[in-house]
């Protein structure tokens, strides 16, 4: 068995991220060599400037399209928001904490399906304030778009540079 191969494998196939313990439980390789395997298939993504990345988040890999890319997901995949979520969701990724109330006024009423949806999706945690909820992004969020942290300052500059990329 090619190792660096079934990690690939393994790595492709996890819809979620997945920590070398893990890899080394499922396909009994030993982990260091799974680190190995690790650092030369992200070193070879990285080196021929691939639309694939092998992403670190925390002691956890994962296998995503790189945020450059994402403009052509839409064309070949179904979309897993519609684009007023997605208006929804950066309003709130970029305004956290924001207040559903106050989306609500900028947004309309659509507000209140768009939350409900992105919350079941886990993008979205909201808590009690007052008679409304007060809205921030999940860890998921920023592990789905790949923005590598889950600091709100950094988030809002990943939204403004990818602002610059339309």
């Amino acid at each position: 068995m090619n190792e660096k191969g079934a990690v690939e494998a393994a790595l492709f196939s996890s819809a979620e991220k997945i920590s070398v313990p893990d890899i080394a439980e499922r396909t009994g390789l030993s982990e260091e060599k799974i680190r190995h395997a690790l650092r030369d298939l992200r070193k070879e993504y990285d080196d021929r400037d691939s639309a694939i990345m092998i992403a670190k988040i925390g002691n956890e890999y994962k296998m995503m399209l790189r945020t450059d890319y994402t403009d052509f997901t839409g064309k070949f995949a179904k979309a897993e928001m519609t684009g007023g979520m997605m208006r929804t969701l950066s309003t709130i990724a970029y305004n956290q904490p924001v207040l559903q109330s106050e989306l609500f006024r900028t947004r309309g009423p659509r507000v209140y399906d768009d939350v409900r949806a992105l919350m079941e999706m886990d993008m979205v945690s909201g808590k009690r304030s007052g008679q409304t909820l007060e809205l921030t992004t999940t860890k998921k969020f920023s592990e789905y778009f790949g923005i590598g942290s889950t600091r709100i300052a950094d988030i809002k500059k990943w939204i403004e540079s990818q602002a610059k990329n339309i």
